[in-house]
């Protein structure tokens, strides 16, 4: 039991240090200036879970459930 542990213990390590870096890699949701000239409506705003910023939403959503449930575990396992 005490080798599985060490094992999820280094892969929650692992997604902290990943999850950070996806989340420091995105942009912010601010529109800016681009909001007055309707730059919104372009085909990147429409178009955005299609591109590299959408990808990295889904991979983010992804990586935070899995934090969550090797955080359960890893409770769970500290009282056994």
């Amino acid at each position: 039991m005490s080798v599985l542990r060490t094992i999820v213990t280094v892969v929650f390590i692992i997604l902290c240090i990943a999850l950070s870096a996806i989340v420091l890699m995105q942009e912010g949701k601010s529109a800016g200036l681009g909001a007055i000239s309707g730059a919104a409506e372009s085909y990147w705003g429409k178009n955005k879970g299609r591109s590299m910023e959408g990808a990295l939403v889904k991979i983010t959503r992804w990586m935070v459930v899995g934090f969550f449930a090797l955080a359960i575990v890893l409770n769970i396992a500290k009282f056994n």
